[in-house]
């Protein structure tokens, strides 16, 4: 999507700001022997009370209302009565919403106490290395520089980035131009960010695989060799000069 106008950047806002609190509310909600199908069920309730839909399910039929992954799942986790949250679990809470024809898209990697160091540091490592990268976007860089930027920040912190998961547009609908905004440099891609452009910024970054292997479920994505992967994710407008991440805003009351 490319915005038009004020009304866009105000549509993107609350869609923004709708999905941060759902993501706010249910990492708050997380309690050691609840099932992820209970901690869908916290934004199941959420996307009710505001009148949104969840776009994964909007989109692709996806059997919840959020993906929550847990531990070597990296992504697309399908919310279950039988998954259940332990002490010390990777968590990956990833809530997208579609709110009065607007999308947007947020994604957050977090440890159930007790800490492990080790999941700590990969946790906020790629929060920073996204934060990093969204800081230096503006309209004119070619799209390859985020992947190469992001490629660079891995590796200075010992980690790989997982290369079959990737940022994208989004906005008018969840996946759209520019698609498969990829983590790694390919000097191929000579597409550019232009004034407006709505996309999101979503390292994957894991302590060992550059892959993740689809599951029989049909979904969930997990690494192959048990590699440890975080994820954060935000959804922004690119302008001449710092974008508008608008998942970064105060949650609606």
């Amino acid at each position: 999507m490319s915005i038009s106008g004020h009304n866009d950047i105000e549509g993107l806002k609350n869609a923004g700001k709708l999905v941060s609190l759902i993501l706010q509310e249910m990492k708050k909600s997380v309690r050691p022997g609840m099932s992820t199908k209970e901690l869908d069920e916290v934004g199941e309730r959420l996307f009710k009370k505001y009148g949104a839909r969840s776009a994964p399910q909007l989109t692709y039929g996806f059997p919840g209302y959020t993906c929550i992954s847990l531990n070597q799942e990296a992504a697309h986790g399908i919310p279950s009565p039988h998954r259940i949250i332990r002490e010390g679990d990777l968590v990956n809470i990833d809530v997208s919403a579609e709110l009065n024809g607007y999308f947007a898209d947020t994604g957050h990697s977090f440890q159930v106490p007790p800490y492990d160091s080790k999941i700590i540091s990969l946790c906020q490592y790629t929060k920073k290395v996204l934060n990093r990268v969204v800081s230096r976007l503006k309209a004119g860089m070619r799209v390859n520089e985020i992947g190469k930027m992001i490629q660079k920040e891995a590796r200075k912190g010992g980690y790989a980035v997982i290369r079959n998961l990737c940022s994208h547009g989004v906005g008018g609908a969840l996946h759209e131009e520019p698609t498969e905004i990829l983590s790694y440099y390919d000097k191929n891609d000579t597409r550019r960010l232009t004034d407006g452009m709505v996309i999101t910024i979503e390292p994957f970054l894991s302590t060992g695989d550059s892959f993740v292997v689809e599951q029989p479920d049909g979904w969930t994505l997990t690494t192959a060799n048990r590699s440890l992967a975080a994820q954060h994710e935000h959804t922004l407008i690119i302008t001449q000069k710092r974008p508008i991440v608008v998942t970064e805003l105060p949650a609606i009351r």
